[in-house]
Formats: structure tokens, sequence, C-alpha cells
């Protein structure tokens, strides 16, 4: 998979040089920005990876007009099938949520993660890019269904009560689908009731990556994990490809969801 737009390269990684590009990027912002805690960092310090890497495919967004080939990858996001999952060491997510509805669906899953732009970037066509590269994905390899955690910055809950209850109250997973955090770290999202929630207040607290779920017909499971490691409250978001409204497939298959 290779799209080429004016001075951006999308593919998958291909080279132990580009997974290590996309590593740096994921340290500047996981690490540096967002206060994670690397689970390790190989080859010396300013590379975020951990032991899933090497079962992953790497969509990695690249701007040739950098010429430093260490520093030109801008956007990444990486992708488990299911098939991989079982034959490898399982889901990433499953370290935070009871994922055997998924697993035992019999149907073909893709696990998302680790999604991240530079922030000169942010705002910008990379997301657009990178949605395109995951539609793609998609089709080429037969997925029914796309999950994956996506994060709200920082562990305090309560700072994200409105945005959290109406994830909550809105969005929530069909029981045939509603995945459950893990209860070692697992925090109730019906922090406040329906009426009780400030929409505007809520539409601004969820993550641009979060909404881009929700625009395509995304559910979330049941409960928030906090991830200390990471600085984060995780939800875990699920797409049911044949669940998408027509347009929104539409709009999937084509990465219009920036």
């Amino acid at each position: 998979m290779i799209l080429n737009h004016d001075q951006f390269t999308l593919k998958i990684a291909q080279s132990e040089a580009e997974l290590s590009a996309a590593q740096r990027l994921r340290y500047r912002v996981f690490v540096e920005e967002m206060g994670a805690r690397p689970a390790h960092e190989p080859n010396g310090a300013g590379q975020e990876a951990d032991a899933f890497d090497p079962f992953f495919d790497h969509l990695i967004l690249k701007d040739e007009s950098i010429e430093d080939d260490r520093e030109n990858v801008v956007g990444v996001y990486r992708l488990m099938q299911s098939e991989t999952a079982a034959a490898g060491p399982g889901f990433y997510g499953a370290s935070e949520y009871d994922l055997s509805k998924i697993t035992s669906s019999g149907r073909r899953a893709l696990e998302l993660g680790r999604s991240c732009v530079d922030a000169r970037y942010r705002g910008s066509l990379a997301l657009h890019l990178l949605w395109q590269g995951v539609a793609d994905y998609v089709q080429k390899n037969e997925i029914e269904l796309l999950f994956g955690v996506a994060s709200f910055a920082g562990t305090s809950p309560q700072e994200y009560a409105d945005g959290l209850a109406f994830l909550h109250h809105n969005h929530l997973a069909p029981e045939a689908l509603r995945v459950t955090a893990r209860p070692d770290h697992a925090v109730s999202m019906a922090l406040k009731t329906l009426n009780e929630i400030d929409r505007p207040k809520a539409v601004r607290q969820i993550p641009t990556l979060i909404k881009s779920y929700l625009r395509l017909g995304g559910f979330v499971g049941q409960d928030a994990y906090l991830d200390h490691d990471f600085n984060v409250i995780d939800v875990c978001v699920i797409l049911d490809r044949y669940l998408i409204p027509a347009k929104q497939r539409l709009q999937l298959e084509q990465g219009l969801t920036a």
C-alpha cells in the first residue's frame, strides 16, 4: 500500500528504520506531550515501543520534504488482525478490556492503536490520509469488526465527566459487542445522568479521534480504564463495518473522517 499525495507517502512500514521513525513520533506525542511512561526504549532514548510492536502492521505517513529519514514519519497507526493475535500474543487491548465478545464472534477483527499525528500536522490532511490507509487495509483484508482503545489525556475522570457520561448514555455498544473494562483499573463512565450532561461541554471534551469513530457509527465498551503508565483514560471503541450507515461507510472507504 503506497499512496503519494503531494509531499506525503502513506504505506505500511517495511524496514526497521521506518519502524524506528514511527516509534520516535510516538515518543514525541505520547511521552513528551502526554506524559506517558514508556515500557522500554529500544536503541537508546527517544522511542516509544512495546513487546506487541513486532506483531502489528505499522501504517505510517511520511513527509518526503523532510530529508532526515529518522524524523520524516508524521503520522502513524498500528494494526493487528485477529489471526495474528490468536497465533501470537493476543490483542494489546486485552490487558485493559475483556475482549471475549470480539474474539469469540468468529468475525475478522482488526485492532487499531497508537494512533498519533505530529503536532505540526494536526488539523491538516494527515488524519484524512491515515484513515484512507485504514480503509484500504480493511477492504483488502475483509475486516468486519474494528476496535481499539482511544484516550482522554490525564487520569482524572471527573475532569471529563460530561464527555464520558455522554459516551455512556448515547453510544454504549450493543450487548453482543459490549466489551468490559478490567476491574483492576475500571471506572464508570456514568458520572452524570443523561439530563445532567452539559452537551456542548461534552462535545468539547471528547477527543477528535473518538469523534471520528462516532461519526462512523462507532460504539464504546462498558466503563473506562485508567492507564496510569500512559497517563490517560482509555475507552474501547468498536466499529461493526456492516452496521455503519451507507453514507458513513462510503466516507470510511474514501477516508473522509477527518
